[in-house]
């Protein structure tokens, strides 16, 4: 399984999605983390949401 991070456009951006085909929402969405995402972040078109991992609390 990939890993994915939540991104949300800057405002004023239009940032497309290639994945799902359309311009990545205000409220942003979960992405693959990927060159693609991080090349965006990079440019400053989008930002990350921290996300908590729920999964890794059972975890020993």
């Amino acid at each position: 399984m990939s890993k994915r991070i939540t991104v949300l456009p800057v405002a004023g951006r239009a940032v497309p999605d290639p994945e799902a085909g359309d311009l990545l929402p205000a409220s942003g969405r979960e992405v693959p983390d990927n060159a693609w995402w991080r090349r965006r972040l990079a440019d400053g078109d989008i930002t990350s949401k921290a996300v908590k991992a729920a999964k890794s609390q059972g975890a020993k």
